[in-house]
């Protein structure tokens, strides 16, 4: 789909896919929980012996071993996570794609929704990216990694829509 867009261009039978950064966000957020893994590794490798005796060192091959595959997921995670991201809002439904491993799909329909709110991490802070949290009842749906000026356009639709909507009703 083409990334410039708008909320009222789509029509029902299309998603939107996430922007580019997105994917450098999510890396940067992934390194810096791979450091903060890979030091808690080291300092008990070698500051906790009992570790690294243990029957022939297996808690430390397997811990090993377990880092090893947390950085492939790290790694490719990102991208798939990336390729597979898509959202749709039409005038009834907010709808959303994703998962790396385990798909999701979440679909909230408009009249369900409490509270639409804009939040944005460090990382996304930095980024110009920034989530929008679509709370219901039921949970916290989120659209996640958009630019900031197109997830205050999301906010300002929904709140269109669920004012829309409550006007209707009266």
């Amino acid at each position: 789909m083409n990334e410039g867009a708008t909320i009222e261009e789509e029509s029902t039978d299309n998603y939107r896919r996430l922007n580019k950064k997105c994917v450098l966000s999510m890396y940067i957020t992934n390194g810096i929980v791979y450091a903060i893994l890979l030091a808690a590794f080291l300092f008990l490798l070698f500051f906790v012996p009992a570790l690294r005796e243990s029957t022939f060192g297996i808690v430390t091959i397997l811990a090993a071993a377990g880092m090893v595959l947390l950085l492939v997921y790290f790694v490719v995670g990102p991208r798939i996570y990336y390729d597979r991201y898509r959202y749709m809002i039409t005038a009834d439904k907010v709808d959303v794609r994703y998962g790396i491993i385990i798909l999701r799909h979440i679909l909230v329909p408009i009249e369900r929704v409490h509270q639409v709110e804009v939040s944005r991490g460090p990382v996304n802070n930095m980024l110009g990216l920034a989530n929008v949290n679509i709370t219901t009842a039921g949970g916290v749906a989120t659209i996640s990694y958009l630019e900031v000026d197109e997830a205050e356009k999301i906010v300002e639709r929904l709140t269109e829509l669920i004012n829309s909507m409550l006007r209707d009703r009266e």
